[in-house]
């Protein structure tokens, strides 16, 4: 992806902050100078934030709220996040909200991002509400690209039941989610599977490539750290 900037959007509960938190994990693992930018000031559970003190003992920087805002559900953006995209020597991955009012952060930071080149990438669960037909999903990506101001690139399938998640039903997201960027000539590779469930879920389901996500976020009823990379 050469040095462009990566933001994921997804709608609550499509999994985007896994799939950010993993993307920047990745980079790093391929030797590539990585920043994680936590622009989700929507979902007050699931954020990007909640890694920063592992991610530091990697040399992935996080930037997210600090001290009394670090668990704070208001749009408290930092002037280190325009320091970030118009930062050359690394690549930022943008973890942004999935509704209108999450992607208009992005919309401040337009010209830039479009000077530099970006990925924009939409993470799509079919089992949450609004996202489980093509009629509901183009209404959302119509309205994400509207508040944005950017053009999605590409769509990745998340499909998933929890612990509940079968080979049938991450099929089933693929074919809607399928159809979706056939109607909106889109690119559409990818699906996600959690680690744990890899022996669920087959590669190269409908000729698409799955990609294993390691498990980082705690959910607010979980007191201890799920996982630790150091």
């Amino acid at each position: 992806m050469n040095n462009d900037i990566l933001i994921i959007i997804g709608a609550y509960g499509s999994g985007k902050s896994e799939y950010a938190i993993n993307s920047a994990w990745q980079l790093k693992k391929h030797d590539k100078p990585v920043t994680l930018v936590d622009l989700d000031v929507v979902n007050p559970y699931f954020r990007s934030r909640e890694v920063r003190e592992d991610f530091a003992h990697q040399g992935i920087m996080v930037i997210a709220p600090d001290g009394e805002y670090s668990h704070a559900d208001m749009p408290m953006l930092s002037p280190r996040i325009m320091g970030a995209v118009e930062d050359y020597s690394r690549i930022p991955v943008l973890d942004v909200g999935g509704d209108p009012a999450g992607c208009r952060t992005l919309a401040r930071y337009v010209q830039n991002i479009n000077k530099r080149g970006y990925q924009l990438k939409v993470v799509i669960n079919t089992k949450r509400p609004f996202t489980s037909d093509l009629d509901g999903i183009i209404k959302m990506l119509e309205s994400l690209e509207f508040s944005s101001r950017l053009k999605i690139t590409e769509l990745v399938c998340n499909t998933n039941l929890m612990e509940y998640t079968d080979q049938e039903t991450v099929s089933e997201g693929i074919k809607i989610i399928s159809q979706v960027a056939e109607e909106l000539n889109l690119k559409f590779s990818e699906y996600l599977v959690m680690e744990k469930y890899a022996d669920r879920i087959p590669n190269n389901l409908q000729g698409k490539k799955r990609v294993l996500l390691q498990y980082y976020l705690n959910k607010p009823w979980e007191h201890t750290k799920v996982h630790s990379m150091i």
